[in-house]
């Protein structure tokens, strides 16, 4: 009994022994793939290049995943944005490596070289780091380039007259060289140039010079050209003047013999308009005495008509005045003969004129029946007292 329980258990970890080899190589290789995980990325703008380190073969990708197995493959990002490469040991005069020009004069220029990588030729520098390409691939190009180009020239030329040649030529042939490395050139630019201090101060003497004469050439230029231009004026004033000077006198001998001309055929018409001006003046005359005589007979004749007018209005004036005494001393007459007849109508006559300004008359009646008016103005009492005072 006790011989099988230990074949039992031999035979159990038999088999329980490669399950647990295989779950431990499952549990490392899971870690691994954590801490290692086999994928990259490529982000956008960049080109990534898988390398095999076992056949030295290269996989071009763009943006995204890559898978990347630890141990086999290797993955290179490049940019492919463009980038500005600057030679910084050479842009001044007492740097570490100054350019040097025809005459063996050392200065220092600002180049930037803007570039970019060409993704057609990513086999050329799949082997070279992304940040040694600048070092390894674009410098050495460069400044060989650089460097044989400004030799040609005067450090004047580089400094003012040919400096967009210069940026020309440097571009012409640093292009074909860089695209046999599988690099783009963008563009190429000239900035400031670091010259030494004693030939910075001669070549500006010499400039300022030079600059004075060439003043100086083209102010002479001004000047004679403003002596010709001023000649040419006055040939071409003088020219004027006489061709003003015979059209003047053309015209003044044209007019002369057009006034002569006129004048024959003016004279007998002025002739003619002076007889018919004193025709006119004699006919007016006539008209003028006829229009008078006729207004002064016109005159006589208003002036009897007037003064017959005022005679018979002045007769019946004097009818009228008649008519109206006669009927005026008739009416009289009725009126005395009716006042004598009725005595009272004297009371009521006054009594109507006052009526419009007294409204109410209170007097007591006259005590011998005479008029009530004496009562008001108190002419009764006088009258009493002047019969007293005759007896």
């Amino acid at each position: 009994m006790a011989l099988s329980s230990s074949r039992l258990s031999h035979a159990v970890r038999v088999v329980f022994r490669p399950r647990v080899l295989l779950l431990a190589a499952l549990a490392a290789g899971g870690y691994a793939l954590y801490t290692h995980p086999p994928t990259g990325s490529v982000g956008a703008g960049e080109l990534g290049v898988r390398l095999n380190r076992w056949t030295g073969t290269t996989t071009t990708t763009g943006e995204g995943l890559v898978v990347v197995l630890p141990g086999l493959h290797e993955l290179r990002r490049y940019p492919l944005q463009s980038r500005l490469y600057r030679p910084e040991r050479s842009a001044r005069a007492d740097g570490e490596a100054p350019f040097q020009s025809i005459e063996g004069l050392s200065f220092g220029a600002e180049v930037a070289i803007r570039y970019s990588l060409d993704p057609g030729r990513v086999d050329l520098f799949a082997r070279t780091a992304p940040e040694h390409i600048a070092s390894d691939r674009l410098e050495p190009a460069v400044q060989g380039t650089i460097y044989k180009v400004f030799a040609r020239y005067t450090v004047r030329e580089i400094f003012s007259t040919k400096r967009q040649e210069l940026q020309d030529v440097l571009e012409t042939e640093l292009k074909p060289k860089l695209a046999a490395d599988g690099i783009v050139l963008n563009s190429v630019l000239l900035g400031n140039v670091d010259l030494p201090a004693d030939y910075r101060a001669g070549m500006e003497k010499l400039l300022a010079v030079e600059l004075e004469t060439e003043k100086m050439k083209y102010t002479l230029e001004l000047k004679e050209k403003q002596v010709k231009e001023a000649e040419l004026a006055a040939d071409a004033e003088k020219v004027t003047r006489e061709k003003a000077a015979q059209a003047a006198a053309s015209e003044q001998i044209i007019a002369a013999k057009a006034q002569e001309e006129a004048m024959r055929h003016v004279l007998p018409f002025k002739q003619k308009q002076i007889e018919q001006r004193q025709l006119e003046a004699e006919a007016e005359k006539t008209s003028r005495i006829k229009l008078a005589e006729a207004a002064a007979e016109a005159r006589r004749i208003e002036a009897a008509g007037e003064a017959d007018s005022r005679q018979r209005l002045a007769e019946a004036e004097v009818f009228r005045l008649e008519r109206i005494g006669k009927v005026q001393s008739e009416q009289m007459q009725r009126d005395g003969e009716l006042i004598t007849k009725h005595p009272l109508l004297i009371q009521k006559t006054l009594a109507d004129k006052l009526s419009d300004k007294v409204s109410v008359i209170i007097a007591p009646p006259p005590a011998g029946g005479g008029f009530i008016g004496n009562t008001l103005l108190g002419t009764s009492a006088v009258a009493q007292q002047a019969p007293a005072g005759a007896e």
